[in-house]
Parts: structure tokens; sequence; C-alpha cells
């Protein structure tokens, strides 16, 4: 009887780490996903700013040329 009972909270606790496992890598699947949708984001971020430096560097450029342009003629 005792044995049964010992068989009994053993197979529970084994089970319930397994539960447990499992869970922990359910989350750890959701977290990953995330982290790749803010990588995503963050790209995308870094693109669009990328080509607005590159349209502002283009706009100084045309500037600096209009100034050169100004101090030749005088």
């Amino acid at each position: 009887m005792a044995a049964e009972n010992i068989q009994v909270v053993v197979l529970a606790v084994i089970i319930g780490t397994l539960a447990a496992i499992v869970y922990s890598l359910r989350i750890l699947v959701l977290m990953e996903r995330r982290v790749a949708r803010i990588d995503e984001n963050l790209l995308a971020i870094t693109r669009r700013i990328a080509a607005e430096e590159i349209k502002i560097e283009a706009e100084e450029r045309k500037i600096e040329r209009a100034f050169s342009r100004r101090k030749k003629r005088r």
C-alpha cells in the first residue's frame, strides 16, 4: 500500500516536471518571436534613418555647391 502511494507521488512529480518543462519551452518560443519582431522593427527604423541621412547629405552637398559658386563670383 505504501509503495503504491510512493509510486503515485513519484509519477505526479515526474508529470509535473515535464509539464513545467513544456510550459517553459512555450514561453521561450514566444519570447524568441517577440525578440525577432523587435529586431525586424529596429532594422526597418534603421533603414528609414539611413535613407533620411542620405537625403540630408545630398541636400547639404547641394547647399555647399551653391555657396561655393557664390564665393567664386565675388
